[in-house]
């Protein structure tokens, strides 16, 4: 339970008076906006399938979480975050990568038990990203809740075998249909969560992948373009920048990144560092993209648990191509 108090102390500030006020506005807002906008979407495309080709088995990727992690807003299957993720690892790792995907568009973190009883009835995922928090933010949940059922997911799957890679809480204060200052309110609420998922996520044996306003500038910049219909989700521009952003911890998660074994050791040069994992999930939440993995072996400071920052978006590969977006590989899809 440790990780839960140290986790509930960064998300504990978020829900004051005035946070728990502004939460009740912008989900009324959301609600309106919604109202206006309509429901454009019958469902996430359905992306689970084999993906890419190679010798030996394929590599089992799972996905769990919310509306982010289903892909909703996505034009085509393949254009689903999980899908390129499961493109990129194909490619990386020379094999063919088997994805099922369990998420639910609307789900909070204590809807993810479910989702794991139906991810794992079978054989184990060799690795899960998991997606999940903004909900959890518009729903009014309190951090300490949030995290604690996170923090038995992690450990759960890490039981089974699997790696795991968490997708923190994302900027709320990106969305159009937000106006100022919500928009202020919405950016702390999301921060706070986010900095709370890192601390317990590390501290159960996941590695967390910052997502923050990852997409503000390009959404600001170009809305019509990495918002879709609904003006709340991303479109496929905006997820394949999202899942740019997870794949190298995937892949890392797995040895494959970036030269098929040892992790690099930390650059200053990048910003990047050792730190408790409390002051590492500060700077995580505040720097979209940065990874958070507990140091190995583990060992513990005055401060907690100490933890890796790293930077990988930019991260050459052992070859020296670079870090790969979405990829060309071929792709198929079940019968429906």
């Amino acid at each position: 339970m440790r990780q839960i108090a140290a986790a509930a102390a960064f998300g504990g500030g978020g829900l004051t008076a005035l946070g728990a006020m502004g939460v009740g506005a912008l989900v009324l807002e959301a609600k309106l906006a919604r109202r206006v906008i309509g429901q454009p979407f019958e469902g996430a495309p359905h992306a689970d399938g084999l993906y890419g080709a190679g010798v030996g088995e394929p590599l089992r990727l799972g996905v769990v979480g919310d509306s982010s992690a289903a892909g909703l807003g996505a034009d085509l299957p393949e254009q689903t975050p999980a899908a390129v993720v499961a493109r990129g690892l194909a490619a990386v790792s020379g094999r063919a990568v088997q994805l099922t995907n369990v998420a639910v568009v609307g789900a909070v973190t204590s809807d993810l038990p479910e989702q794991l009883d139906r991810l794992l009835a079978g054989t184990a995922p060799d690795v899960v990203l998991v997606m999940v928090g903004a909900n959890d933010v518009t729903h009014r949940i309190r951090p300490a809740e949030s995290v604690r059922h996170l923090s038995v997911v992690v450990e759960r799957l890490r039981a089974a075998g699997s790696q795991v890679v968490v997708g923190t809480c994302p900027d709320l204060g990106t969305l159009q249909p937000v106006a100022q200052p919500l928009r202020l309110v919405a950016r702390r609420l999301s921060r706070d969560l986010a900095a709370a998922q890192t601390v317990a996520a590390v501290e159960a044996g996941a590695r967390t992948v910052s997502l923050g306003d990852l997409l503000g500038p390009d959404f600001h910049e170009r809305p019509q373009e990495m918002f879709s219909k609904d003006r709340f989700h991303p479109s496929s521009a905006g997820y394949a920048k999202a899942a740019a952003a997870v794949l190298p911890s995937v892949c890392a998660a797995l040895g494959l990144w970036p030269d098929g074994g040892a992790e690099r050791p930390p650059d200053a040069r990048r910003g990047e560092g050792v730190e408790s994992v409390t002051t590492a999930a500060v700077v995580a939440a505040a720097d979209p993209g940065t990874e958070v993995q507990a140091l190995d072996p583990a060992g513990r400071g005055p401060r907690g648990r100490w933890a890796v920052l790293r930077r990988r978006r930019r991260e050459p590969l052992g070859d020296g191509a670079a870090t790969p977006g979405p990829l060309p590989v071929e792709h198929d899809l079940p019968a429906r």
